[in-house]
């Protein structure tokens, strides 16, 4: 009997064993996954306030929290399947999407930096504000988010699975969906909290104490500040990991040489300042990609704008 019980003890100790290394597995997987969809995750989370712009404090959250539930649908009852059935019987077309995904984020980025250079700024994906308000627009923005954010979404979970696209199926499977769950949580989390700065601030600044005053005033000040640097930021972020894709998949496809320049260009730099070197290779390395994605972004941002437009009809 006690040797039957120490057996089962032992096969219990192996499977928990088993369990545990699978957890790392996939928590190890999933941020290897989602630190490489950082340039999509930084761009939503700087795209999602301009949606709750011009509505009252207390519509605020609820309107993220129904944005937020249309990401997670997105991710976990649309593309997650789609991707896995892609990876399980058609893995050679991941890197061609993949390398469309990264050309799509070049556009991005390059469009924003033509916004910016131009002063004609149109709006995340050429949308405007809708002329309607009351519980008409807030079912219009909400579902302008959503689908704004399956784009950045299909983005994100296509980059994460490239990085898993050697595991074995159900790895795969649960680490995008930590990804998509973590992803979520993050972007929308951090998207409460910006819209909610400002009113926090304000709270601050209608105390009594000279400290909060100036606390209070400082974050409301300061939040337009922030929100500009996070788009910038976004798009360099865009720019750099598109370059990177198209650099990567490329040379999936026999065209090393750019891909190559540019590591031999970082690993020079990193020669050429032995006391950084990690950080001066990592530099250049990202330069390079961010360039590539600039000139690629540029030349689609080109084209369609030399393609004539739909007029919307007016509401």
């Amino acid at each position: 009997m006690s040797g039957g019980l120490v057996a089962l003890l032992d096969d219990v100790a192996a499977i928990a064993k088993l369990a545990a290394a699978s957890v790392d597995d996939i928590g190890a997987a999933a941020a290897k996954a989602g630190s490489k969809a950082v340039g999509v995750v930084v761009d939503d989370t700087a795209v999602t306030p301009r949606y709750v712009t011009g509505f009252t404090p207390d519509r605020e959250l609820p309107i993220i929290w129904r944005i937020a539930r249309g990401s997670l649908r997105n991710k976990v009852v649309f593309i997650l399947p789609a991707a896995l059935l892609l990876s399980q019987f058609l893995p050679a077309a991941i890197t061609p999407i993949l390398m469309l995904g990264g050309a799509y984020l070049c556009y991005e980025g390059a469009e924003k930096v033509y916004e910016a250079l131009s002063g004609n700024k149109k709006g995340h994906h050429g949308e405007e504000p809708a002329a309607v308000t009351g519980q008409a627009r807030e079912e219009q923005m909400v579902a302008g988010a959503i689908r704004t954010d399956f784009i950045l979404s299909a983005e994100i979970m296509a980059i994460s699975l490239a990085e898993v696209a050697d595991q074995t199926f159900w790895l795969r499977a649960v680490t995008l969906l930590v990804v998509a769950l973590l992803i979520t949580a993050l972007v929308y989390g951090v998207v409460g909290l910006i819209v909610k700065m400002d009113d926090f601030g304000l709270r601050l600044a209608n105390r009594e104490s000279g400290v909060s005053r100036s606390v209070g005033r400082g974050l409301v000040r300061g939040m337009p500040k922030i929100l500009s640097a996070l788009s910038v930021i976004g798009t360099a972020a865009m720019l750099w990991v598109g370059g990177h894709i198209l650099l990567v998949g490329l040379e999936e496809f026999g065209l090393g040489a750019p891909l190559h320049a540019v590591h031999d260009l970082a690993v020079a730099a990193g020669h050429a300042v032995p006391f950084a070197e990690g950080a001066a290779e990592w530099l250049v390395e990202t330069l390079g990609s961010g360039l590539l994605g600039l000139l690629v972004g540029g030349l689609i941002v080109g084209v369609m704008h030399l393609l004539p437009r739909r007029k919307v009809p007016a509401h």
